[in-house]
């Protein structure tokens, strides 16, 4: 039988361990791969004594790199050309494009991993690739051969840095300032909680400037009459409403109900009546794909571990929130410090966590214990 067990954390190769698990068994993946190029996208994690893992350093060495024919990197690469799929021609056009280099031997390396990935995903689950655009085009591209350009849902952008310049090293490009997560689902089917934040007060200010004397409460007026001018065969209805006759939203019932219930306003005779909606009833600013307002883990943050590449537990909470249930399975097959599973099991999530050193995988289980006491008083 498969070896798959939420609450659980894998050492090693994910690819060897994905292959293990059953079809359809995660709800959510969320991964941040690593990826090289020249020390700027995901830095390799380093040891506290300031040296890096050996086996990190062995991943990366066999992994990310082609070597010589025979090797890793070549076998998976004619393995999944000869597949025949759109997924194999996508990589051999890569390659045949690019040529032989690190960027196309990451690929390489990724395309099985993502190819299992979807395997394993559950038709009303969803996928969050976090990468930055070293890499990201690409991917979005392999992505599109995996899933199917159908299932592409966002291309979400996460500002980490208010501001930054290389200018005065001799940089001769804009600062570099977000990172990006490609989402993606496994059909038109999947879960989905709309996030919200708050309103700013200038947003307050600006559309919610109308105060209930009665109440306190602050409303906006929202127009009630038909979009577009009112349509019978949308079934719009038109009668006479507080004196006005238009094509409304609403019908004759739900409009008496409004009006008992004190959410109608009308500014005089004649005027045409306008819907309150009381800001203390919204649930806040709709989120969209550019997200400014969770910052990156810095020095003096309490969540910090010292891990060069370790996520905002925010960031990985509106993904969870938004994309899951409590009791669904969220998943990293690259979790480094571990802050999906953290922020999974903070959400009554169940969680999986994979990582090929170690270091990283005992770092996890000491995060959870530290983290929820009462939950692993026997470890992990």
């Amino acid at each position: 039988m498969p070896d798959f067990s939420p609450n659980t954390l894998y050492y090693g190769d994910n690819l060897a361990v994905l292959r293990d698990f059953p079809p359809e068994c995660v709800d959510l993946i969320y991964l941040d791969p690593p990826f090289n190029s020249n020390r700027s996208y995901n830095v390799l994690f380093r040891e506290s004594k300031g040296t890096e893992s050996e086996a990190q350093i062995q991943a990366f060495d066999d992994t990310w790199h082609w070597g010589k024919p025979g090797t890793t990197t070549h076998e998976v690469f004619h393995e999944t050309v000869a597949r025949g799929d759109e997924v194999g021609r996508m990589l051999g056009a890569f390659v045949e494009a690019l040529g032989h280099n690190d960027l196309t031997a990451y690929l390489t390396m990724m395309t099985p991993r993502l190819v299992e990935l979807r395997r394993i995903l559950k038709p009303t689950g969803s996928i969050y690739l976090h990468c930055d655009p070293t890499a990201g085009h690409y991917l979005k591209v392999l992505m599109d051969a995996v899933f199917g350009p159908a299932n592409f849902v966002n291309d979400i952008v996460w500002k980490r840095q208010t501001s930054h310049s290389d200018a005065a090293q001799g940089a001769k490009h804009f600062g570099r300032l977000h990172d990006f997560l490609l989402l993606y689902a496994k059909t038109r089917d999947r879960n989905w909680e709309q996030p919200y934040t708050e309103y700013t007060k200038e947003y307050v200010d600006k559309f919610y400037r109308n105060v209930e004397e009665e109440t306190g409460r602050r409303f906006t007026l929202s127009d009630m009459t038909a979009p577009g001018g009112g349509d019978p065969a949308k079934g719009n209805p038109r009668y006479e409403f507080m004196g006005v006759t238009r094509w409304w939203r609403f019908s004759e019932a739900r409009m008496s109900e409004l009006q008992k219930q004190g959410r109608i306003h009308q500014s005089g005779p004649g005027r045409v009546p306008r819907q309150k909606r009381y800001l203390d009833e919204m649930p806040g600013m709709p989120v969209g794909s550019v997200w400014e307002d969770i910052r990156p883990v810095q020095a003096q943050s309490r969540e910090r571990l010292g891990y060069p590449t370790q996520k905002p537990e925010a960031l990985l909470e509106r993904v969870i929130q938004a994309s899951s249930k409590p009791g669904d399975v969220v998943l990293d097959p690259f979790c480094g410090c571990g802050t999906a599973v953290v922020a999974a099991h903070r959400l009554e999530r169940k969680w999986i966590g994979i990582d090929i050193t170690f270091l990283a995988v005992d770092l996890m289980r000491n995060r959870l214990e530290t983290t929820f006491p009462d939950d692993f008083k026997d470890g992990i």
